[in-house]
């Protein structure tokens, strides 16, 4: 497939776009999407029974949680709950095999809903090499804003290195310097840089001291980034309740969204949901409503378990189904009405540390 759409940045490099343009690509050209899913399948199929296992099914919930981000399974309780949720959506809360046909339903429904998060949050893909970073260094403005950064640190009986480190902490992609949490950043960058440098742990504390050697050091990191340049995966998206009240508008559109979320949901033997059910709910239409997946920004989370409490949505109660689609539409009303009053803006920075075609085999031919 062609690659994705390019911008440039201001220095005059060409940088990629993710927008989930070429994702909709292949799901909407039924030929190669039924191509495509036919190769997964029988990748997948060990046995050549011509249905899918729950045991042959975790090799394409692993790749799906890599293409959404996820850390590996086993490593944190909220993306396990999201992969158990991927799975399910495969078997439908049974443990049966699943059918190409019923394989390839979700993996459509998966697909479109990355390329809908994509469109309105896009990915750009930042190759930081030291040019910005220099120019930064070389402008009116550095000495001002790390005197600025300086004020801002206080380590009790801190050394020289210290406030260095801390002030490394305050410098973003938009000043040419790579995350610097990242593992791979801190070892091959920044303290190779600071050992080249010589800064001494011992060395006392002054503005004078910090200006002259934090230049010395970022200038190193500004060669080190040309030498070993870092690929950074970079977006932001500001959380305003926008999507929300455009759903909540539609009736129409509204009312759809819930009838088909309502069947996703599991219930007892007489037809009734448990309000505990509400945020998988919410999960599962997030993208309709402009809203991130479960799990994956804090402050929305914390949002949504603030509208939970007022509205009391944990008291695990059974009730029908038009009983919780009035209860979701009240959850999204007043989670719209806190993100208007306090938009949420997000801008993630994340190091790849591998070809993105690779990162998920499953989804490897998208960037063929």
């Amino acid at each position: 497939m062609e690659e994705g759409p390019q911008t440039v940045t201001k220095s005059g490099e060409v940088v990629e776009v993710m927008d989930g343009s070429d994702i909709m690509e292949l799901v909407e050209n039924d030929k190669v999407f039924s191509n495509f899913v036919d190769h997964k399948f029988r990748d997948l199929d060990r046995d050549c029974d011509g249905h899918l296992s729950v045991k042959e099914l975790q090799p394409a919930v692993a790749d799906i949680g890599a293409a959404l981000g996820l850390p590996p399974q086993g490593t944190s309780a909220d993306s396990d709950h999201i992969y158990a949720e991927v799975l399910s959506e495969f078997t439908h809360g049974k443990d049966s095999k699943v059918s190409k046909t019923e394989f390839k339903k979700v993996l459509s429904d998966f697909l479109i809903g990355m390329a809908a998060g994509l469109k309105r949050d896009p990915i750009v893909i930042l190759r930081i090499d030291g040019e910005d970073l220099l120019e930064f260094i070389e402008s009116p403005s550095f000495e001002p804003e790390m005197m600025s950064i300086f004020s801002e640190i206080d380590i009790p009986n801190g050394s020289l290195t210290d406030y260095i480190n801390k002030a490394f902490e305050k410098l973003t992609v938009d000043k040419g310097m790579p995350p610097v949490l990242d593992s791979w950043v801190t070892s091959n960058i920044i303290t190779p840089a600071l050992q080249s440098c010589g800064v001494a742990q011992e060395q006392p504390v002054s503005q004078d001291a910090f200006l002259l050697e934090f230049k010395k050091v970022l200038e190193t990191v500004a060669q080190r980034l040309k030498d070993q340049p870092v690929i950074v995966a970079h977006s932001e998206n500001t959380f305003d309740g926008t999507g929300v009240r455009r759903l909540l508008s539609n009736k129409f559109e509204l009312e759809k969204t819930l009838d088909t979320t309502v069947k996703t949901m599991p219930k007892d033997q007489n037809g009734k949901i448990s309000k505990n059910c509400v945020r998988l709910a919410l999960d599962f239409l997030a993208s309709v409503a402009g809203l991130p997946p479960l799990g994956a920004v804090y402050q929305i989370d914390e949002v949504i378990a603030e509208s939970c409490k007022m509205l009391d949505m944990d008291d695990g109660k059974l009730v029908k189904e038009e009983e919780f689609k009035k209860i979701l539409t009240e959850l999204l009303g007043s989670i719209m009405l806190q993100l208007e009053g306090n938009p949420i803006a997000v801008s993630t920075n994340s190091v790849v540390h591998e070809p993105l075609a690779s990162a998920s085999t499953l989804l490897q031919p998208l960037s063929m």
